[in-house]
């Protein structure tokens, strides 16, 4: 479950930001996106819908001077889950499916606002050792 991940080149990349409720704390949604992440691992995993791999970050409240153009250094507290697939489409039909929706229901009741894009994986590379 807190393993690493390996992503074939060529894969898609989706990105959801999650903004929650005002007074609304990840503490309180964790188990929301702990069964939506397992819905998903398990119902579309592989060869049953195309899930590859996910994972699940808090914005820490960094902002990089020198990697940011914008001169104003602020972004809104949320959370983002990443998730990579074998295709949009084989994506969007997960997403389509009741399994999935009654998970993310919860997770979208607490949200004032979720975002999800898709990328296209372009380059990747790891440092060597």
């Amino acid at each position: 479950m807190f393993g690493p991940i390996t992503i074939p080149f060529g894969s898609k990349m989706l990105m959801n930001t999650v903004k929650l409720k005002p007074g609304v704390t990840f503490e309180q949604v964790e188990l929301a996106v702990g069964e939506m992440c397992m819905v998903v691992k398990e119902t579309y995993g592989g060869d049953k819908g195309g899930f590859l791999a996910g994972q699940v970050f808090k914005f820490s409240g960094f902002v990089s001077e020198k990697g940011s153009l914008n001169a104003k250094q602020d972004a809104d507290d949320h959370y983002a889950i990443v998730t990579y697939w074998r295709s949009f489409e084989e994506h969007e039909k997960s997403h389509a499916d009741d399994v999935f929706n009654k998970t993310f229901s919860a997770l979208a009741s607490m949200c004032s606002d979720t975002k999800e894009l898709g990328y296209e994986m372009l380059w990747q590379g790891e440092a060597k050792a």
